[in-house]
């Protein structure tokens, strides 16, 4: 199926590694011109290398922790300059740290609502007026299927992650009539580095193995195994899409099942 992607202008941001590098890889394949960003600037260089020689795509990467307030708008902006319009954007971003309520503090809170709601807010703002120029304009939040059933540990990520998809949900509705799409695409466990990461702590405070920890996990899934980052990247880039036209305020669990609710 051609997606109609083609010379289509994209900015993903979290996009160095893990899932938001799948995404970016995916659209460059497609033939968009990729914006990509991370925290680390040797990272994402090298990243940008690896999508050039593989894809032949036009790829811009932006240095930026979106969670710092005047880094959304600063990486639009240079998105603007060097591609002439936006037509697509992937607000993504690293999750907050795992733990229980007690352990957070109100600073631990405001970093979490920085960089999994707040961002998302920024980059939106100061896109808007590009997208509003497009004809194909979407957008597509990333969040987590721990806004519908909470993970244990991880109560920063499940109650801020909730907020962005409320503000995913209000702006389709807001915006639909401009011809504006949001979705959202609530990924469940996935093979990243971030999960590894996770995965070797589990591993170290249980005297067990990454492996083994994956394997504990992956019981909880309808499919028996974490999803590959392509997976999620797939379902994304295709709610990005103009075959995509008629779906906005979507929110898609692509978990392999570990949802267990029907709604």
């Amino acid at each position: 199926m051609d997606l109609q992607l083609n010379n289509k202008r994209a900015l993903v941001t979290g996009s160095s590694r893990g899932l938001g590098y799948a995404i970016a890889r995916l659209l460059a394949f497609e033939g968009c011109r990729v914006a990509i960003n991370g925290r680390n600037p040797q990272t994402l260089t090298a990243a940008s290398k690896i999508l050039i020689e593989e894809t032949k795509a036009d790829i811009l990467h932006l240095a930026g922790d979106i969670g710092q307030p005047e880094i959304p708008a600063l990486l639009i902006s240079q998105t603007i300059q060097s591609f002439g319009g936006l037509d697509l954007l992937v607000t993504n971003a690293g999750g907050p740290p795992s733990g229980k309520f007690d352990s957070f503090d109100d600073a631990a809170w405001q970093k979490a609502i920085d960089l999994s709601f707040i961002a998302h807010v920024r980059l939106i703002r100061a896109a808007l007026p590009y997208l509003r120029q497009s004809d194909c304009a979407s957008v597509v939040t990333m969040t987590s299927y721990s806004i519908k059933q909470p993970i244990a540990n991880l109560v920063l990520s499940n109650s801020v992650r909730a907020a962005t998809v409320g503000l995913t949900k209000s702006l389709s509705l807001e915006l639909g009539a401009e011809g504006i799409r949001f979705n959202s695409i609530l990924p469940g466990w996935t093979s990243t580095e971030r999960v590894i990461e996770l995965m070797s702590y589990r591993a170290k405070a249980n005297g067990t193995s990454v492996d083994e920890e994956v394997a504990r996990q992956a019981k909880d899934i309808a499919l028996g195994r974490m999803a590959r980052p392509e997976e999620v990247a797939n379902a994304a880039v295709f709610f990005l899409s103009p075959i995509a036209s008629y779906i906005t305020g979507v929110m898609l669990t692509v978990d392999g099942g570990i949802y267990k609710g029907t709604l």
